[in-house]
């Protein structure tokens, strides 16, 4: 692939077109259809550029709360099971924290429109 424009340049510029171009000729069932597709384009680009920094600063916090390492999803696995088993909670120095700035990651990602996330965004 070239060095420009990147993937994210490319379907930032189709979400655009379609959201800008498209949309306001398009009525009933198929704006509603468009309006799914531009919001999964939507979605793509913010994981392309936010999800690799949220995993990874999620897989420094599951280490230190686990005191061991592995892929993401095992130790996440790993956190639920101690959960479950009464093992680790709220208590937990660190569990509060990393689960909310878990939270927050993924909203960002998922729905950053989200008047909650939104909020909390605003009380920093």
């Amino acid at each position: 692939m070239q060095d420009e424009p990147t993937p994210i340049e490319l379907i930032k510029a189709v979400a655009d077109f379609l959201r800008n171009e498209i949309t306001p000729a398009i009525k009933g069932h198929n704006a509603f259809k468009l309006r799914v597709g531009i919001n999964a384009l939507d979605l793509v680009t913010r994981q392309l550029t936010l999800a690799d920094s949220g995993d990874a600063a999620e897989h420094i916090r599951l280490k230190q709360l686990l005191g061991t390492d592995g892929p993401l999803i095992e130790l996440n696995r790993a956190l639920s099971d101690k959960i479950a088993k009464g093992e680790v909670d709220l208590q937990t120095p660190g569990l509060a924290e990393h689960l909310w700035q878990t939270t927050m990651d993924k909203l960002a990602v998922d729905q950053p429109n989200y008047g909650s996330y939104k909020r909390e965004l605003g009380k920093k």
